[in-house]
């Protein structure tokens, strides 16, 4: 079998299933996977219960015509696994997505990571509690989006196996800085095949909102390869998201892009979308943030831009604290559980966007600024 580690293969359109298709069988995936009766895991981006038009989660489209190319080439044994993020239901997400209805139709296995057993890996010197169904299957595809995030700027394909750990273990990575972690995780999932789900992600936020139209999937076999060019598309430089260099230097894959055969099955017909960097960095600007989990940050920064619109963020008269680490300590304003004991503090692990915009314009009006700023 040829090694096609070094090869992205890419295609714009709007007929999300057959472009699917078209890809998967450039790809000749069914040769790569070789015998039928392999477990094959399907691990989607579902990171909370919000429509794929939002830009945040995985087009069941995509997944739907990956099941029927497998299953048309004698492949049965199939499961699709996803954990969403901490404060969101993984079966919630399911059905919100679509993919409850994909399990019945194809009579699919759908396996909940926040319900599952986890084992602990050696990730090359870092050990990382991993759910069991990961480890089960064969030959593993990852089905990641396209987007931005605001605390390392990028998410595709090697932060997407994050899904499939537990919850505790989610948090841990996120007391760690997250880059060091996601790099190790990726010496200890083996991804086989990445078909990256480029159609209207939200380059900005993690969890959707600000849907821009790419119109376009690709598919890659190297994930930091994959990681290296989502990188070149939204104009960053690889060093600027340092996971993908520390997976690198673990023997996860190459970010040598100038040896990697790209080739475009098609022509685009829209203009790429790129991220406003400048939005996100403004914005977290206002907050003093000190290792956050996913949610509780990826919340905030889109109440805060709602807040930035009204004119009012610039009224706020000291940081925004959030994250693991103020457990314990006092303060003026904190967001999440973890600021119980600041003086002005939003419990919830975590709180929803909703809660956080009322929450800082409630604390707005109760120093005055409110109305200060209307004048």
């Amino acid at each position: 079998m040829k090694d096609r580690k070094n090869e992205i293969l890419v295609i714009y359109g709007k007929e999300y299933g057959k472009m699917t298709r078209r890809l998967l069988e450039e790809a000749d995936l069914a040769a790569q996977i070789g015998d039928r009766k392999k477990r094959i895991g399907i691990k989607p981006n579902l990171v909370s219960p919000v429509l794929p038009s939002d830009g945040a989660t995985t087009h069941p489209e995509v997944v739907e015509s990956l099941i029927c190319y497998l299953k048309d080439h004698g492949f049965e044994n199939l499961v699709i696994m996803e954990g969403s993020w901490v404060g969101a239901r993984t079966e919630e997400a399911f059905k919100v997505c679509g993919y409850r209805k994909l399990a019945d139709k194809y009579g699919i296995e759908l396996r909940d990571g926040q319900k599952e057993r986890s084992v602990p890996v050696d990730c090359k010197g870092m050990k990382i509690d991993v759910c069991a169904c990961a480890l089960e299957v064969d030959f593993l595809i990852n089905v990641p989006v396209m987007k931005g995030h605001c605390q390392t700027r990028v998410t595709c394909a090697l932060k997407n196996m994050k899904g499939l750990l537990p919850n505790k273990e989610k948090r841990r990575f996120h007391s760690m800085g997250l880059h060091k972690p996601i790099g190790h995780l990726a010496a200890g999932i083996r991804q086989d095949f990445i078909l990256v789900d480029s159609i209207c992600g939200d380059l900005s936020f993690e969890d959707g909102g600000n849907p821009t139209s790419m119109d376009r999937i690709f598919a890659a076999w190297d994930p930091v390869l994959c990681d290296a060019y989502v990188c070149r598309l939204l104009e960053y430089r690889t060093e600027e998201v340092p996971y993908i260099g520390i997976a690198e230097s673990l023997g996860a894959g190459s970010t040598d892009l100038d040896h990697a055969v790209i080739r475009e099955l098609n022509l685009s017909e829209s203009q790429a979308g790129l991220p406003d960097r400048d939005k996100v960095m403004r914005l977290s600007e206002a907050v003093n943030e000190v290792d956050s989990c996913s949610a509780c940050y990826g919340y905030l920064i889109p109440a805060l831009d709602r807040l930035d619109q009204e004119g009012l963020l610039k009224d706020f008269p000291e940081k925004i604290c959030i994250g693991q680490g103020y457990k314990g300590m006092t303060g003026t304003l904190g967001i999440g559980s973890c600021t119980k004991d600041f003086t002005h503090s939003l419990k919830g692990c975590p709180p929803t966007e909703t809660q956080i915009y009322d929450f800082l314009k409630e604390y707005l009006a109760g120093t005055g600024r409110l109305e200060a700023g209307r004048h």
